[in-house]
């Protein structure tokens, strides 16, 4: 192994596959957290952005984008706020995200499990929509603090979608926690460049990842589903929603697929590449 090509085993056939089926009995008792990301949304086929690349299209398919901002959802949400204004980037992401996405089979068999906490990392819907046969659940996201004269770096939201006092996540079996912020209920959406320059210098000290979500998150693995970390900041993120979990870690990945930072985030994180197709994947987590 070498810093220019980090060497990792990806597991692979039988030994894969059996290592998802008990990684399937801990998520079951709880002892494993799902981190679920936007290639989810491709076994919905939903007809939303479904990656970053997807976004920065979507919003370069509204309006003319300088090139350096093409193909970089952060940087070209970036020159929309800072050219058109924050409302109008609001907007365009309600815009993106407006319709509500069936949740995938996946997505319907953790909202029938009794999980401490969900991570979802994209902007849609579908996991709050699994959720809502269910009231002893509730939702804290990451919000834009754009305006806000309070010291604050999330929001918490009931069942139904109303907000709430932090007090009440207490009270909750479950917690769908939306770090990036999420098309419903609110429109609360991180995106630009500038919001995650504000978050970013806080996050190694932990204060916008909320108390119940670093408390639940303690000794515990995470399976991360459906996630790329093709992107700085996504690595940033999850190594920091990581922080004081478990030593071993899961991701169903593609390994033909993976940046060399990519794979350089699985080796340091600790995260054991399971090398099945997601579909698949699916399969065994809903079955066993």
């Amino acid at each position: 192994m070498n810093a220019l090509n980090p060497g990792i085993e990806f597991i692979n056939g039988q030994a894969a596959e059996a290592i998802l089926r008990k990684v399937a009995e801990e998520l079951r008792r709880g002892h494993v957290v799902p981190y679920l990301g936007p290639g989810l949304a491709e076994l919905s086929k939903a007809s939303v952005p479904r990656s970053p690349e997807d976004l920065a299209a979507f919003f370069g398919s509204k309006l003319a984008l300088p090139r350096r901002t093409r193909g970089n959802a952060w940087a070209s949400a970036q020159h929309i706020e800072t050219t058109r204004h924050r409302t109008t980037l609001t907007a365009m992401m309600a815009d993106a995200f407006s319709t509500p996405v069936e949740p995938a089979l996946l997505q319907r068999h953790l909202a029938g499990l009794p999980l401490p906490l969900i991570v979802d990392s994209w902007y849609d819907d579908a996991m709050r929509n699994a959720l809502t046969r269910r009231s002893n659940w509730g939702e804290v996201q990451g919000i834009n603090r754009a305006g806000l004269s309070e010291h604050r770096w999330y929001r918490f939201y009931d069942a139904a979608g109303t907000e709430v006092d932090c007090s009440s996540a207490r009270r909750w079996q479950t917690i769908l926690y939306k770090p990036h912020g999420s098309v419903a209920p609110a429109k609360n959406f991180l995106v630009s460049d500038a919001d995650y320059v504000e978050v970013l210098t806080e996050i190694d000290i932990q204060t916008p990842i909320p108390d119940d979500v670093m408390d639940r998150r303690t000794g515990r693995s995470f399976l991360f589903l459906g996630c790329r970390f093709n992107d700085q900041l996504l690595r940033t993120y999850a190594r920091q929603v990581l922080k004081r979990s478990a030593d071993v870690h899961y991701a169903v990945i593609e390994p033909e697929t993976l940046s060399k930072n990519e794979r350089r985030f699985l080796l340091e994180q600790g995260v054991r590449p399971l090398a099945i197709p997601l579909a698949h994947a699916v399969e065994i987590l809903r079955t066993n």
